[in-house]
């Protein structure tokens, strides 16, 4: 054995072992104080980046789920603002019913259009001052928003509230006033397509409403009818989702019954035979005819045999006097045409026939020749109404616009303010205009909850992902204390032996002495 006295080469290598050991132990010890495994990059440089990303994304969740509870709680307002303002619309309506009884008499329709005003200012003040934290929220303003709910970018749900305060609220509309042609003489309705284009719907020819096609012609040529083109909007998926409704109504109070015929000079007699047309009807078709009408057929006579042949053909068209005056009405807001042929019976002279008798806004035709035909036609008032704006288009027919066949019409709003039930007819019409009203407040809150509903889902899954995203971190970061405890005792250990062995080590040299001696 060689004993060397200038190196110490156990005692060295002891030494190092020993600060080993008491950086480990430290390191040990400095974990089981901090809790965390991982003290710095070097101690694990792929788990630090891990862990810090998951960190970040966690610290995101709990932001985003911060964020999430503040939108439900604007949209809480929102939506609770949104149902007073369905309360008063809903008494608005009650009111708007009530004055449309005609028992009703002015002072009392005046009362009530001063509560319904009332209403209609509360309804504007909802509309207008709610709001969170300054924000806006019914007024309109409060569209194109998002309510940043992930971690990530892009994490977003829009939201768009729309405006409901009095003046955006009510019905747009598009309304037919109930167009009246009268022919000349010797025109059979047969020829109402050559005659008179706009009241006859032939092929090619259309009635469109928010783009979808609702009166479509063919090559058989039919009356344009507003019942038809009523019942075909509101039976179309799209208009209804658009929230697009129509009504027609076709009532005639014609003028003064005096009689239906007079003859050009007394030698002059004859008959007029009437042909009814009701509704989309073929123009070479009639729906039901009456012959042998005279001079002096009188109004209830007339008024009769209308009401026994329409019910014996199933016709859609009843008959009433009032007041000395024929008043004609179909059921849906069917059309109504007739066309009147002169039977000559003795002389040479010609007819007029009473037109403006038979039917409200219709002309007397004068000059009728023996078998010679003439005809009036009323269309239906076609009144279409939706929740927002749309646009009404006619090809070659004329029900609803202004400026003949080949229209566009875009709808008007008739708002809140708009309502007067000092009449029967203003509170009809307030009872379609509170309606859609209505429709948009119901969809503006069914929007809103949607969203709240969306947010909701969306937190009660970020705060499991947030659990998770923490435990995924806590493994990989923190230290798991049994383990170090292990680690600590042992290097506790391995730090006593190394002391103990490194006081034998320094007494290695000491044997040289003896050699000394």
């Amino acid at each position: 054995m060689a004993l060397k006295i200038n190196f110490n080469y156990s005692a060295a290598v002891t030494q190092t072992a020993l600060e080993t050991n008491n950086r480990l132990m430290n390191k040990s010890l400095l974990r089981l104080s901090t809790g965390l495994r991982i003290l710095n990059a070097a101690d694990d440089s792929a788990g630090l980046f891990i862990a810090d990303q998951l960190a970040i994304v966690s610290a995101g969740l709990e932001q985003g789920n911060r964020n999430i509870q503040t939108g439900i709680s604007a949209l809480q307002i929102a939506e609770n603002s949104a149902g007073q303002i369905y309360n008063k619309l809903k008494d608005i309506y009650v009111k708007a019913e009530n004055a449309a009884n005609d028992i009703n008499d002015p002072n009392a329709r005046a009362a009530l259009q001063r509560e319904i005003q009332n209403l209609v200012d509360a309804v504007q003040k909802i509309g207008t001052d709610t709001e969170y934290n300054g924000i806006k929220l019914l007024d309109g303003t409060f569209t194109g928003k998002y309510i940043h709910y992930g971690a990530r970018y892009g994490q977003t749900v829009a939201v768009n509230i729309g405006d409901v305060r009095a003046q955006s609220l009510g019905a747009y509309m598009v309304s037919g006033n109930g167009r009246v042609v009268t022919s000349a003489a010797n025109e059979a309705i047969s020829a109402l397509q050559t005659n008179d284009d706009n009241f006859a719907l032939a092929n090619n020819e259309e009635l469109r409403v928010g783009g979808q096609v609702v009166l479509q012609g063919t090559a058989t040529t039919v009356l344009v009818d507003a019942a038809t083109a009523a019942q075909n909007i509101n039976s179309d998926a799209t208009l209804q989702a658009a929230g697009i409704e129509a009504v027609a109504k076709n009532t005639s109070e014609a003028a003064d019954f005096t009689g239906l015929v007079e003859f050009s000079d007394a030698t002059t007699d004859g008959t007029i035979d009437l042909a009814f047309y009701v509704g989309a009807r073929d123009v070479s078709s009639a729906s039901f005819t009456i012959t042998g009408l005279t001079a002096t057929t009188t109004l209830s006579d007339l008024v009769t045999k209308i009401n026994t042949e329409a019910s014996a053909n199933g016709v859609s068209l009843t008959a009433r006097a009032e007041n000395g005056k024929l008043v004609l009405e179909t059921t849906n807001g069917e059309t109504i045409a007739v066309e009147a042929t002169f039977n000559r019976t003795a002389g040479t002279g010609t007819a007029t026939v009473n037109f403006s008798q038979i039917l409200q806004g219709a002309t007397d035709v004068a000059g009728l020749d023996d078998t010679q035909k003439a005809y009036a036609v009323k269309i239906g008032e076609l009144q279409i109404y939706g929740t927002d704006s749309f646009v009404v288009n006619e090809t070659g027919i004329d029900i609803v616009g202004a400026s003949g066949p080949d229209a566009s019409i875009t709808s008007t709003l008739k708002n809140l303010y708009s309502i007067d039930v000092s009449t029967n007819q203003g509170a009809e019409e307030a009872l379609l205009i509170i309606k859609k009203a209505i429709q948009k407040v119901d969809t503006v809150r069914s929007e809103i909850g949607a969203v709240m509903n969306n947010l909701q889902t969306i937190y009660d899954a970020q705060k499991v992902a947030m659990d998770n995203t923490n435990e995924a971190e806590n493994v990989i970061r923190n230290v798991d204390f049994s383990k170090e405890m292990s680690t600590f005792t042992t290097m506790q250990i391995r730090m006593q032996s190394g002391v103990a062995m490194l006081a034998q080590a320094n007494t290695l040299p000491q044997l040289v002495l003896q050699l000394l001696r």
